[in-house]
């Protein structure tokens, strides 16, 4: 009787569509519209916000001075005096995927020139404010900072950064000097309690129009780039293996920010994950050098997932409005891997 030794069977197409995938959402990013003016100034006396003009620009060189130096170093450790949360995770990882692309795959261009600041109305702690960036050299969309202060006397960090979408209007804000006030999660003044819109826009992500939310949110770039990126990778790999993803919205925002109109920003931190299981009997997949220095291996023979973090930023109308929550920035990076 003879015997055959059946060759592993090698997933190329799946690990393509993962590199596709991953910079299918960043061409989502193009040159946002004009920013409005901000408010006149509020009659009435109200608490100062948490920044001053100038003592955000000296926040913001001192985020540049900081960025500049881990960049170069490409050492995530010499970001924490000035970077931590989502910032960090994702830039730790743009770190690696520079390494793994021996300097091609450079870090996300981050200005820290603001053409607009929108401050809190708060005399209590933590804070945040958020700055939309001038136009970076390379001419991608403008970024909107989100810089946070857990408690006084402490430096202001960036917390998370996301990119404006292409058409995308920020809506009009109060003056700088006045701050916007702070809307609590539970707020029913909203279209959406700001708790509850993150679990609701990833419902919208993972269903489409079957959510019983999607007709409470205007389309978006980064929804149509995440949906083409999910039908590419279930395509590569369809007959060799299936996929499967989830987004997860962290439990509250971490600021929601009201706005002229009634409306507020709400800046959402969510995770998407994103696994290939294979079908096929003897199956490997191969891991691109990126993902195998997250992973801890160059090949997976079951499953293999990538981590994403998001930032996102979304406006969210006052009750009774006919429009819909619109999600103006966003940022998805992959953070991790697991391969098995």
């Amino acid at each position: 009787m003879s015997t055959t030794t059946r060759q592993p069977r090698r997933v190329r197409r799946g690990a393509t569509a993962f590199v596709a995938a991953a910079g299918a959402v960043a061409l989502v990013a193009g040159c946002g519209a004009p920013l409005p003016a901000p408010a006149p100034d509020p009659v009435g006396a109200v608490p100062p916000p948490v920044l001053g003009a100038a003592q955000t620009e000296r926040v913001l060189t001192s985020l540049g001075e900081v960025l500049a130096t881990a960049d170069e170093s490409r050492d995530a450790a010499a970001l924490d005096a000035r970077v931590f949360g989502p910032a960090k995770a994702i830039r730790r990882a743009e770190y690696v995927w520079q390494t793994a692309s021996n300097g091609e795959r450079t870090p996300t261009s981050l200005p820290v020139e603001g053409q607009a600041v929108i401050t809190p109305e708060s005399d209590t702690w933590p804070r945040t404010q958020l700055v939309v960036t001038e136009q970076p050299d390379d001419l991608q969309a403008p970024r909107i900072l989100v810089l946070h202060q857990s408690e006084p006397r402490t430096q202001y960090r960036l917390w998370g950064w996301a990119r404006l979408l292409p058409g995308a209007q920020m809506p009009l804000t109060a003056a700088t000097e006045e701050g916007s006030p702070v809307l609590a999660g539970d707020d029913d003044s909203l279209l959406v309690p700001p708790a509850e819109v993150g679990a609701r826009y990833a419902d919208v992500l993972s269903k489409g129009d079957e959510s019983e939310y999607a007709a409470s949110f205007a389309a978006d770039g980064f929804r149509e780039a995440v949906q083409e990126a999910r039908t590419a990778t279930q395509g590569a790999v369809d007959g060799a293996g299936t996929l499967t993803e989830t987004y997860t919205p962290s439990e509250a925002p971490v600021v929601a920010l009201g706005t002229v109109d009634g409306g507020a920003l709400v800046v959402q931190e969510m995770s998407t994950t994103s696994t290939v299981t294979l079908t096929v009997d003897g199956g490997t997949i191969p891991i691109e050098p990126f993902y195998a220095e997250l992973a801890g291996a160059t090949e997976a023979s079951t499953s293999f997932t990538r981590k994403f973090t998001d930032v996102l930023v979304m406006y969210v109308p006052p009750a009774g409005s006919d429009a819909q929550v619109q999600v103006l920035a966003a940022e998805h990076a992959v953070t991790d891997a697991e391969a098995q």
